[in-house]
């Protein structure tokens, strides 16, 4: 038998060697793996992984698969989930952020809330530093209770997205454009060039997605939205705006915008603009029948549906089970802080069911799961964003939470969906991670120095309480 000789001397001497068997492949890198996790992929399969792996590197997931997959990988860190769930990060579609240093204010009027007490409020109170610390403290909740993203509407969005940027969670935010002097826009639609502003500077920004916000039918022109749309063509950005919100919407268009009384309906005036496209997110949309269903179908209309905050304020049932069931995206929002006070998405999803049977008393209204795709995968069919998250897969964004199963109020687990659904709430999310990074844990942000945060939010938040005294609140 022929002595183990170097392959290159067996060459040269003629004769034949034999290479030793192969080693086995050098486990490839990666960032962090996450281990023995009962993974609820909200794919289109709705694939669970009882015994699951996902695994991490930089901002996406390389791969997700059963029990041992992490042997592959020499992941930089491991977290062992212990059984508990992993599932994408939470969306919450509508949202105006800033007025968290407002929340609970006011709530004894029943007189016109809105124009007696809000509008003196954020007329005397609203400042570049007042919503860059009170974004900073909205967006902190939102990752402590498993929102990965959030879309907004307000003013200031530069200063919201730097906000939203520092606590290091995912944000649509769109800039104001309406028809009165605002904070940001001294001058009528002043707020559509600070918009082209907002979007040229956050563009290709890895968390933040900027957009144009004109903010309802009844308070910018015809001739504005249209200019609306096509800047947001130009500039390929998304379009967020109230749609069929207040019950006299129609006739406040029809009594401001004197050529809408040539079309039969909201939408129909609305089409006309361009404003109803795919770029278009409607937030509330309490108003809609089977023929404003198709059309929002057929511009392929993004839906975000606002239970909570909808029904705190009078406003009324959506059709969101009809417009779900129609195939349009339609994702869960909360609305403001002074609308929908609570900021989780944890708590909206048994909220919808419960609404929807008021709506459809006599019939079967929301399964589980289609809640909670609606929290997720849902809500990125909203944005058009649903090619980066809102599930979990090789490929996409690794925007994942853990959620406690262990708590008292997760047992007995039977099914997953119906727990996180019906048993779960904010506080059983203890791992928020977005684009691969983990930032909160255990009900605490750990990306924002919090004490200088706390001292900063402590002088706005007396600052306001001092004014609103004035009001009568």
């Amino acid at each position: 038998m022929t002595p183990l000789l170097p392959l290159a001397l067996c060459a040269a001497l003629g004769l034949a060697c034999y290479a030793p068997a192969t080693l086995a492949a050098a486990p490839k890198p990666a960032t962090l793996a996450i281990v023995h996790a009962k993974v609820v992929t909200m794919d289109k399969s709705l694939h669970v992984h009882d015994d699951g792996t996902i695994i991490i590197d930089g901002g996406n997931i390389v791969a997700i698969g059963p029990a041992g997959l992490e042997k592959a990988y020499a992941a930089a860190q491991t977290i062992d989930a212990g059984g508990n769930i992993a599932m994408p990060g939470m969306i919450n579609t509508h949202n105006h952020i800033a007025m968290m240093a407002f929340r609970g204010l006011g709530e004894y009027r029943s007189d016109d809330r809105l124009r007696k007490f809000f509008f003196p409020l954020e007329s005397r109170m609203l400042s570049r530093h007042l919503i860059n610390v009170a974004s900073r403290q909205a967006a902190m909740e939102l990752a402590v209770n498993g929102v990965t993203t959030v879309a907004d509407m307000y003013y200031h969005e530069d200063e919201v997205a730097k906000a939203v940027r520092d606590v290091g969670i995912r944000g649509v935010l769109g800039e104001t454009v309406m028809n009165f002097p605002v904070v940001d826009a001294p001058e009528p639609y002043g707020g559509f060039q600070y918009a082209i502003d907002f979007v040229k500077q956050f563009k290709g920004d890895p968390l933040i997605t900027p957009a144009f916000a004109p903010h309802a039918p009844y308070s910018v022109s015809p001739q504005m939205l249209a200019k609306v749309q096509q800047a947001a063509e130009q500039y390929d950005v998304p379009v967020l705006m109230h749609v069929a919100e207040p019950p006299d919407e129609w006739e406040r268009v029809k009594t401001k915008f004197p050529e809408a009384a040539h079309f039969d309906n909201e939408l129909d005036y609305l089409d006309s603009t361009g404003i109803l496209s795919p770029r278009l997110l409607a937030a509330h949309v309490l108003r809609a029948d089977a023929r404003d269903i198709a059309l929002f179908k057929a511009r392929d209309v993004g839906i975000a549906h606002n239970p909570k905050a909808n029904t705190k304020g009078h406003g009324g049932l959506s059709p969101a089970l009809e417009m779900m069931h129609a195939g349009l995206g339609v994702g869960l929002g909360t609305d403001g802080p002074l609308s929908g006070n609570q900021m989780d998405i944890v708590s909206v999803m048994g909220y919808a069911k419960r609404v929807a049977n008021i709506r459809h008393p006599e019939t079967t209204t929301y399964k589980p799961p289609e809640l909670v795709a609606m929290a997720t995968i849902g809500g990125a069919r909203a944005l058009k964003m649903d090619d980066r998250i809102g599930s979990l897969e090789v490929g996409k964004a690794a925007d994942v939470i853990l959620l406690d199963t262990h708590s008292l109020n997760m047992q007995p687990l039977y099914d997953v969906y119906a727990a996180i659904v019906y048993q779960a709430n904010a506080r059983d999310i203890y791992t928020t991670i977005v684009n691969g990074r983990v930032v909160a844990r255990d009900g605490k942000v750990l990306t924002v120095d919090l004490d200088k945060q706390r001292q900063a939010w402590d002088q706005v938040t007396h600052e306001v309480a001092e004014f609103a005294r004035t009001l009568n609140y």
